[in-house]
């Protein structure tokens, strides 16, 4: 009657930790699964041994040999032991390797059904003398055999994940190897005394507390806080989008007149030097759009280093002219020199290499207003690696000691919170870092408040050497000497644009070539050309246009039949990856504005010369 009553215990606890298990929210995952499943199983098993017990209770002493139905419950029960077995050597394997788990599981449960045939099959005997009774035979020796095979993989999967043995996820395997192994011992004096069910019991406790199961509510927090940022990003990428076409749009119109007016030679000196600070001024304000654009790509991670061939002298003589350009003028001795063993062509990011030394340069002077600003650059050279070591040195105002973790902050300028005279956002500074990390080098700062300040790079590139080098030689040969423009006559050009300004600077910048240029406000009116039968060897397509984009209008001339005119994606949006999305979308190529005059001249020389 007590053991009766003691698997009836048993019987409610196992129901009211299902109740729990399942109706409260948990995450999918497959260790959930496994213990869901282990504790309906063990359920079922203290169930059928509570139906045997009562069928012995209930059969008298002489009928019980030859009871049908005794046997049959005592193999249910041999059977749902088994199942329990396989069942919770899936979930050992499954928290010491999580992988597999298919090959593991459908490996078990053939265990299981072949074992389970077997039981079925073999006969079982049976003992009973009025007060103890228990099972013995081939059908109890599988079920032994098959408990043993399972308690040595428990025994394995904690010996090879032995260093994370004090792991919560392992107390259900070691509870349980150690108890199975205790109550072996007993039933060998005590044979009457089953106590798998109950191990089962307190094992399925011990797991259910041990699972990794994060707070579903938590998990819930954390997905909203992930769809808001992402909505926050994704306004974000919009806002840039809108930034960078609003501002460059008239951008493209001041520096295109400027650029024509400097050119003009009816211009008297003064007015040239007029036109040459409002040239000055885009630049700076260009500058600006491009740094908090680059911020953003470096942050979404689609920021690229691109490496080509690139002439060393070049750039740096190309640094030395920005630089003497913004000395202006401040009373500043401005010092350059650069290691003559470094050779003319190297091979990196030649656009990025000269935008932090540029960013550096830039820095020293805003920050220096009398004294020296000292550009240097050394090398190491080892095999077909340079290393170059590019240091920038002023006297200027400097950085507090306890400043100089921050200097590399977003937004970060120090030292000027009362001097709102000098220009800037921070931001040179902070993708100067970023862009030198991603090159694989690294920048120093020593700095003494009030005296100076001296950064250093050092960065590694690739020597050109070989035939390359011959072939790098003979195209500087040819840009020397031929004149980077080229006449375009008898070519007719398309440049479809919403804003005058716009057209009247493409205009001006395609006059050079010659060309017969034709301008339209719309894509309504581009694709009325197109259908009309007017005949273009180049299409300038601006994408931002009201009523119908650019894109739209692409895909309408894409409907022409023989349609095969060139058509470039002309646009102020030029954050990370336009210009790719651009090229996936089916145009030519891809201009951003302000247009400059290099990138203008590679696209007409590809498709009109």
């Amino acid at each position: 009657m007590g053991t009766t009553l003691f698997l009836a215990s048993a019987i409610g606890f196992s129901l009211i930790l299902l109740i729990v298990f399942f109706t409260k929210k948990k995450v999918k995952s497959v260790e959930n699964r496994i213990f869901s499943i282990i504790s309906i199983v063990n359920a079922l098993g203290l169930i059928i041994e509570l139906v045997l017990q009562i069928l012995v209770l209930s059969t008298p002493v002489e009928l019980f040999q030859n009871s049908l139905l005794i046997t049959i419950w005592s193999k249910l029960y041999l059977i749902i032991m088994l199942l329990w077995f396989a069942i919770f050597t899936i979930y050992a394997i499954q928290i010491s390797f999580s992988n597999n788990i298919k090959k593991t599981s459908l490996f078990c449960l053939s265990i299981f059904f072949i074992s389970s045939l077997l039981i079925c099959i073999l006969p079982i005997s049976k003992y009973y003398d009025g007060n103890i009774m228990y099972t013995y035979g081939a059908a109890v020796n599988v079920l032994k055999i098959v408990g043993v095979i399972s308690m040595i993989s428990w025994i394995i999967c904690l010996l090879i994940n032995i260093r994370e043995i004090k792991a919560k996820k392992y107390y259900p395997i070691i509870f349980v190897v150690i108890f199975i192994f205790i109550s072996s011992i007993i039933q060998i004096y005590k044979p009457e005394i089953l106590l798998l069910t109950v191990i089962g019991t307190l094992s399925a406790y011990i797991m259910f507390f041990t699972i990794e199961n994060p707070d579903i509510k938590l998990i819930e927090q954390l997905n909203e806080a992930r769809d808001r940022a992402d909505k926050a990003n994704s306004a974000k990428s919009e806002f840039l989008s809108s930034m960078s076409h609003e501002i460059r749009t008239p951008l493209n119109a001041i520096v295109g007149f400027s650029n024509g007016l400097i050119e003009n030679d009816k211009l008297d000196s003064e007015s040239k030097d007029d036109v040459k600070n409002i040239i000055m001024a885009s630049d700076a304000l260009l500058e600006l759009v491009n740094g908090i654009l680059d911020i953003s790509k470096i942050e979404a991670g689609k920021l690229e280093i691109i490496d080509t061939y690139y002439s060393f002298p070049k750039i740096f003589d190309e640094l030395v002219l920005l630089t003497k350009a913004r000395l202006g003028e401040k009373p500043l001795e401005f010092n350059y020199t650069y290691d003559k063993s470094i050779p003319e062509y190297l091979y990196g990011d030649a656009t990025r290499v000269k935008q932090v030394i540029l960013n550096l340069l830039t820095n020293s002077v805003k920050y220096t207003n009398t004294g020296f600003v000292n550009f240097r650059i050394n090398s190491i050279i080892k095999g077909d690696v340079i290393r170059l070591i590019i240091s920038v040195e002023d006297s200027g105002i400097g950085i507090k000691k306890e400043n100089i973790d921050k200097l590399f902050g977003r937004f970060e300028r120090l030292g000027v919170e009362k001097d709102t005279t000098v220009e800037g956002t921070g931001l040179g500074l902070a993708i100067t870092k970023k862009l030198v990390e991603m090159m694989g080098g690294k920048i120093v700062v020593q700095s003494v408040y009030g005296k100076g300040s001296l950064f250093t790079i050092s960065l590694d590139q690739k020597i050109v050497s070989g035939s390359e080098l011959e072939k790098l030689k003979k195209e500087e040969s040819a840009k020397e000497e031929g004149p980077s423009l080229f006449e375009a006559i008898n070519k007719k050009v398309l440049v479809v644009d919403d804003n005058n300004l716009n057209l009247k600077v493409a205009k001006r910048l395609l006059d050079p070539y010659k060309c017969d240029v034709e301008c339209v406000g719309s894509g309504f009116e581009c694709i009325e050309r197109i259908v009309n039968g007017e005949k273009y060897d180049l299409i300038l397509l601006d994408d931002m246009m009201p009523k119908m984009s650019g894109k739209e209008t692409f895909d309408k001339l894409k409907e022409v039949p023989e349609f095969n005119i060139p058509v470039v994606a002309l646009t102020a949006n030029a954050i990370s990856g336009m210009k790719e999305e651009y090229l996936k979308y089916g145009f030519n190529d891809y201009l951003s504005k302000p247009i400059e005059k290099d990138e203008l001249n590679r696209v007409m020389k590809k498709y009109l010369k």
